[in-house]
């Protein structure tokens, strides 16, 4: 029986670039990709999960990547944006940062790898001196909704995601830190 290693958390390198693209891509295909046109989803993945965007994050000081690499494959990552884009006007933070993407590959969800990360987000939160965390979650996405939850996220607005001509209702969570 081949040995296995333990599941390594740690910040993401401009090696990990075309193996956390892909990773992404396959998240967000195996959840979302049957609400859009092909050609919308075809551009989404190229603006939001291509290599080059992939690469310019990991790279950008205003943003925090980890990653949990088990037998030299990445399983699972997690984005902050330091200095939060999500609509203002909702929340009274002055210093909000942003969980941008929490995804795990789609044959490991449930295997505690979104648990690891959103300790490490909320962690660097602390860390860099943010008062609260906030994200964007599809609104038919319970299972998401309900992890949320359970690290304390609650609904502060309704807002949209679009994707092509697609518009997506989305709940804008928060955290106070």
């Amino acid at each position: 029986m081949p040995a296995t290693s333990l599941p390594l958390l740690r910040h993401a390198s401009p090696a990990d670039t075309a193996a956390l693209a892909d990773l992404g891509r396959r998240a967000v295909s195996a959840k979302f990709q049957h609400l859009y046109k092909p050609e919308d989803f075809a551009t989404f993945l190229g603006q939001a999960h291509s290599d080059e965007k992939v690469a310019k994050e990991i790279a950008d000081p205003g943003m925090r990547i980890a990653v949990i690499e088990e037998d030299g494959a990445l399983v699972a990552f997690c984005k902050l944006v330091l200095q939060s884009t999500m609509p203002a006007g909702h929340s009274d933070a002055r210093a909000p940062l942003e969980l941008k993407q929490l995804y795990t590959d789609p044959a490991r969800i449930g295997g505690g790898f979104g648990a690891k990360l959103m300790d490490w987000a909320l962690a660097k939160a602390e860390d860099v001196g943010a008062d609260e965390i906030q994200l964007s979650v599809y609104s038919e996405n319970p299972e998401a909704q309900r992890f949320y939850h359970r690290y304390g996220f609650a609904k502060i607005a309704d807002i949209e995601f679009w994707v092509g001509s697609h518009c997506d209702p989305e709940f804008l969570y928060a955290r106070k830190v």
